[in-house]
């Protein structure tokens, strides 16, 4: 093929080096997270969402560019995830309608679609912020059409459109004052020119740099559930029915009457399960094994540390789903005129969802944004004709508006960013009135509650003029950090000095994480009780991973 047209062919193998660049690089574009908490995921998200763009390309037999492109396109929308996630796809989504009907194109035709692709982004997004992805992606497509003027020599026009990239991605602490403060470039566009990177690699035929040679747990894990063949075995075969993954952070009181050795570790596990994965770095041990007793490989990890992100699933009842032999009793017995499908993070919160009325809650939330598709099919199994979506988080918006779209029942967002605001919005839902009357009184009804949040620093920084160090506990209020501190309960104090009114604040819901402990919400009962005599409070369990503790006020 010449170096003036690209076909189906050419174009997958640079969606391909683009992925598996993009995967290589996911942990370094994490950390230009501009808030130093456990929850920076846009590496992740961007990664997760290309890589579901890169299988749906891998099953394109023919040679027809525009059918290469549909194919990206659809599987960046039913991977996305995040709004970094949503936005790539939507950059891609308007490329490919742009070449839809090409066989081959010219450098040209990608100019015009790279334009077309930030059309359709910007669109996407309701109050398009300059100095993140967005930007880097107009940059480098006014560019594109700029070069494409000169030259119809691929490798030279993407050499130029990379460059730009660049160029505009180092610009963005200029156009958005936070990145500046902090002193990172914007993280969304960082995946970006990461993946374009990885296109003109392909382009030139060389490799892109490897940033590890240790392959992610999520990735052993897909491979290893690849592996399983659920279409050829019979459900009374899987030997050990549950899926488990969990980390262990480590703590050093533990670690010095339980050294810990990786090989060892994993001899052990290996004794209560099969398809074992553990990787390990100095903080934490992350694990996945298929095990029949999960409590027993969890109780092995706890000699080490503290049990965080676990996630269970019976593969029993995942395999009867996927060959088709439902029993009756799972089955819906009656399609819902109306249900709610909500996202939450924690066996507790997943409990009071339920208890508040939501008919399917999508295990999700930090660090683990539910993709466009994970939300489909959660709407499909509400089996109601209208669905209220609830995200709890700001970074899962965008994917759900994105699933109100695709899914065939009739769907509405409430745009909730907090458990909080999920939980008040809940108490406002009327199974009587319509699905727009709904929306409109839980949005509103979400309005009346503060959210604060106790957490974490990952890395030292300075954000909003205070001085972050690595291991300060943050408070945080409605997304703008209140309190920092060393001493947690100092930290905890001074956020619920900056959260409550004493006049004019009711009641203080406090939802206790894994890393909470009784003792200390005993303490901060205490402190409302002393410093806040006219409030209620109410304590829950939660079990919420990353947040030791979520207030909410109203």
């Amino acid at each position: 093929m010449s170096n003036h047209t690209l076909n189906g062919e050419k174009f997958a193998q640079m969606v391909l080096l683009g992925a598996n660049h993009l995967s290589n690089q996911s942990q370094m574009i994490d950390s230009l997270n501009v808030f130093p908490v456990p929850d920076g995921d846009t590496g992740t998200n961007m990664n997760l969402t290309m890589t579901s763009g890169a299988s749906e390309v891998e099953k394109v037999t023919n040679n027809h560019i525009g059918e290469v492109a549909n194919a990206l396109a659809k599987g960046l929308l039913m991977g996305a995830r995040g709004n970094s996630g949503v936005i790539l796809s939507q950059l891609f989504r308007g490329f490919s309608k742009s070449v839809k009907e090409k066989e081959t194109i010219t450098t040209n035709d990608i100019a015009q679609a790279l334009e077309a692709g930030v059309e359709t982004a910007y669109k996407a997004v309701m109050k398009p912020v300059e100095g993140t992805v967005l930007t880097v992606a107009k940059d480098a497509a006014k560019k594109g059409v700029e070069v494409a003027d000169s030259t119809d020599d691929l490798i030279l026009f993407f050499e130029q459109v990379l460059e730009e990239s660049k160029a505009s991605l180092e610009r963005t602490p200029d156009l958005l004052p936070v990145l500046k403060e902090v002193g990172v470039v914007d993280s969304g566009g960082q995946g970006l020119v990461t993946v374009y990177e990885g296109f003109l690699a392909s382009l030139k035929g060389e490799e892109v740099p490897e940033a590890s040679s240790t392959p992610s747990l999520d990735d052993l894990v897909s491979a290893e559930h690849h592996k399983m063949h659920q279409d050829f075995m019979e459900t009374e075969d899987i030997e050990f029915g549950y899926c488990t993954e969990f980390m262990v952070k480590f703590e050093e009181d533990k670690l010095k009457d339980n050294p810990f050795d990786e090989e060892q570790y994993r001899n052990e596990l290996s004794e209560h399960g099969d398809s074992l994965l553990v990787v390990s770095d100095d903080e934490v041990v992350k694990v996945h094994i298929h095990a029949e007793y999960p409590g027993e490989a969890m109780t092995l990890g706890q000699k080490f540390g503290s049990l965080i992100n676990i996630k269970i699933e019976n593969m029993r009842e995942q395999h009867t789903s996927i060959v088709g032999e439902q029993t009756k009793e799972e089955a819906p017995a009656k399609r819902q005129n109306l249900a709610v499908v909500t996202v939450g993070m924690g066996d507790g919160i997943k409990e009071m969802f339920e208890s508040l009325g939501a008919t399917v809650v999508i295990e999700g939330g930090q660090t683990m944004n539910p993709s466009t598709q994970d939300i489909v099919e959660a709407v499909n199994k509400a089996y109601a004709d209208n669905v209220l979506i609830l995200p709890n988080n700001k970074n899962i918006v965008m994917a759900a508006e994105q699933a109100e779209e695709l899914a065939d029942a009739n769907v509405k967002v409430v745009p909730t960013k907090t458990v909080p605001q999920g939980m008040s919005s809940m108490l406002a839902l009327n199974l009587e009135a319509s699905l727009e009357d709904n929306q409109e009184a839980m949005t509103e009804a979400m309005q009346f509650v503060k959210t604060g949040q106790i957490t974490y620093a990952v890395r030292d920084t300075q954000i909003d003029g205070r001085e972050i160090e690595e291991g300060n506990f943050m408070g945080i209020l409605d997304g703008s950090i209140q309190a920092v501190n060393r001493d947690k309960m100092e930290a905890i104090n001074e956020l619920l000095n900056n959260l409550v009114d004493d006049e004019e604040d009711e009641i203080v819901t406090i939802l206790q994480g894994e890393e909470g402990t009784d003792k200390e919400v005993e303490q901060i009962e205490e402190y409302i009780e002393k410093h806040f005599e006219e409030i209620e409070v109410e304590v829950h369990k939660g079990n919420q991973p990353i947040y030791s503790y979520i207030f909410s006020v109203e």
